[in-house]
């Protein structure tokens, strides 16, 4: 029955529509809308009918009242100077004008080789674009009226998010106040509903409407527009300022504030700001493969600006100066990179954001290249380091100081030893029980000959063999000590760390060597039947040269310098060693030689106790020379 009447209503509509398209054109027009708005299965259905090419000239006539009817509709609209959306129902009967109109031209486009078809779909283009551009104005409005121009504060109230004090409130729209900004945050899982749920409705219908009518990029732009200052004005609020400070790189005092100032803006920026922007990009346009395009775009368009100024930022870093000073900075931005490349890979993963990925990886490369460069320059600091004036006592250079303490802290970071990598893309992590030997292990065992080199070079100013091997030994043994029980040390390995102290105990030797071996020999008897008097001469001579040379000996070493204490007593205690016993036994055969024994306290300058007192007293000068970290 119900099909029944659906078909008898059809019959009755199509006979209406057929003799007022002859008689009454206004009448049919407006016939025709009501029969529309009452149920659209009518209008495919006259349609039909009015399309029948045995009636083509009642068809064009249909069309031609439909369009003189949305006209007047339409130009109500699209002429007023107030916001359409102001009014809901006004908003509603607008769309649906335009999709009548739409609608229509694509019923009749089939039909365009007719030339009075023809002309009007002429009329009807005029017609949609004059909608579109209306649409267009109202997007903005509605965008501008959400505050999709003003920055926010962020959410997550409770968890460390961003929360604007009451006095900036208050103060909100006076000129002269500073813009706040934002509180740092821990937890990033925040969503920023920048634009109210009802109003994301009004935009998508309308986005909707201008993607369908092929006015995509149009839409897009609009929508760009307003988002991309919002963004900007974000960024601001957490106190980056872009490359306005930075825009030859990097520099002056205030270089660690500015990267602390914008890692925390990238890390916003591309966990925060940027997922709540594509999210609001995909409520606004749809999920729909029709509109997946105006989206894409759009969301490139929004976050384009904000994107390269904190890539720039960073690519500013990697091209400055490779001075050394400069690698935990450097390290900084790297690590800051390398951590979001996951999201930004996801984020900007489509056509239109190809160039926001790559320049990403291109940075991120060239912060490598900058941190493997650092090394290479610190590299040519060292060779270049002058052996000029000796440091006083055979003590630790300065250079030693800090190379050690660099390497130190630069293998504290785990970061570097990826940067050392071959394949830096992505990270590598080595198996040293597979591979002993990393890149960055290489690099780290080359320093450490180079400065070896240099500090051999600087050994041979000293005169005095003995004080180059004591200079040798204490910078040979606090460049061991910074190595052991050190990140540093499970780089290099213990077979270097084996070799490197056996190379101190080498310098300890000729040490000793070069110094003591003098003494001993003076105090060496000879085995030969000397008669008393030739002896008794023989060893006043011997005890005369030990006397003096023993004094000058403990005189020149007090001022010289062992850094550590342990190596200090370790020393004495070899020097003791040897001379002690030899010293005892001389002093014992001196003093049974009877023409001597009675005058021995006249040439006897030293007793055994003396003689370790003044072992003892040995190496009392300043260990370390310079200011700066032991």
């Amino acid at each position: 029955m119900a099909e029944n009447g659906e078909e008898k209503l059809i019959a009755v509509a199509r006979h209406i529509a057929k003799t007022l398209g002859h008689t009454d054109n206004a009448m049919a027009d407006d016939i025709l809308q009501i029969f529309s708005n009452f149920d659209g299965r009518l209008r495919e259905k006259l349609t039909e009918t009015l399309a029948d090419p045995d009636d083509s000239r009642t068809g064009v006539s249909v069309l031609d009242q439909t369009l003189k009817s949305l006209d007047r509709q339409i130009s109500r609209y699209v002429t007023v100077d107030h916001p359409i959306w102001s009014d809901s129902a006004d908003a509603s009967t607008f769309l649906d004008a335009v999709d009548e109109l739409v609608a229509s031209i694509r019923e009749w486009t089939p039909l365009a080789a007719d030339k009075a078809v023809t002309a009007c779909l002429d009329r009807a283009e005029d017609l949609l674009q004059q909608c579109m551009f209306r649409l267009e104005e109202e997007f903005k409005l509605l965008m501008e009226r959400s505050g999709g121009g003003d920055s926010v504060d962020y959410g997550g109230r409770g968890s460390g998010g961003y929360v604007e004090s009451d006095e900036d409130e208050e103060n909100e729209g006076y000129e002269d106040v500073e813009i706040p900004v934002a509180h740092p945050v821990s937890d990033y899982n925040i969503i920023i509903d920048a634009v109210p749920a009802g109003t994301v409705n009004d935009l998508h219908e309308i986005s909707k409407r201008m993607v369908g009518a092929g006015y995509g990029k149009e839409c897009s732009m609009a929508y760009s527009l307003c988002r991309r200052e919002f963004l900007e004005e974000s960024l601001s609020r957490l106190g980056f300022s872009g490359l306005q400070k930075s825009n030859a790189g990097v520099r002056d005092d205030d270089d660690e504030i500015e990267i602390d100032k914008w890692i925390k803006a990238i890390n916003m920026a591309v966990r925060v700001f940027y997922p709540s922007e594509r999210r609001l990009c995909d409520r606004v346009f749809g999920y729909s493969s029709a509109t997946a395009a105006a989206a894409d775009l759009s969301f490139m368009e929004a976050c384009r600006v904000s994107v390269m100024e904190l890539l720039n930022f960073a690519n500013g870093v990697a091209m400055g100066s490779r001075a050394p000073d400069r690698l935990f900075k450097i390290l900084d931005v790297y690590e800051a990179v390398k951590d979001l490349m996951p999201e930004i890979e996801v984020l900007f993963a489509d056509q239109y954001c190809l160039f926001i990925r790559n320049e990403a990886i291109g940075v991120w490369k060239r912060l490598g290249e900058s941190i493997r460069g650092i090394f290479m320059e610190l590299e040519n600091l060292i060779r270049r380091d002058p052996a000029k004036a000796a440091v006083p006592g055979g003590g630790l250079h300065p250079i030693t100081r800090y190379v050690m303490n660099y390497l130190r802290a630069a293998c504290s970071r785990p970061t570097l030893e990826q940067v050392f990598d071959e394949n830096v893309v992505p990270p590598v992590v080595v198996d040293r029980s597979l591979s002993p030997s990393s890149p960055l292990a290489v690099q780290m065992a080359w320093i450490m000959e180079v400065l070896e080199s240099n500090l051999e070079a600087k050994s041979k100013i000293y005169r005095d063999p003995a004080l180059s091997s004591v200079f040798m030994m204490n910078n040979g043994r606090y460049i061991v000590k910074k190595v052991k029980d050190d990140e540093l040390g499970s780089l290099l390995g213990d077979d270097w760390v084996r070799k490197h102290t056996a190379k101190v105990r080498q310098y300890h030797v000729n040490y000793q060597r070069s110094s003591w071996n003098k003494i001993l020999n003076a105090l060496k008897l000879d085995n030969n039947n000397l008669s008393p008097n030739v002896a008794s001469k023989a060893m006043k001579e011997k005890l005369k040269l030990f006397n003096s040379q023993f004094e000058e000996i403990c005189r020149t070493q007090s001022t010289w310098a062992i850094f550590d204490e342990q190596l200090k007593e370790e020393l004495k205690h070899s020097v003791g060693s040897a001379l002690l016993p030899a010293y005892r036994s001389f002093l014992g055969r001196f003093q049974n030689i009877q023409d001597i024994a009675k005058y021995a306290e006249k040439y006897v300058k030293f007793e055994v106790e003396d003689v370790e007192a003044r072992i003892d007293g040995l190496f009392q000068g300043t260990a370390v020379s310079g200011s700066g970290r032991k």
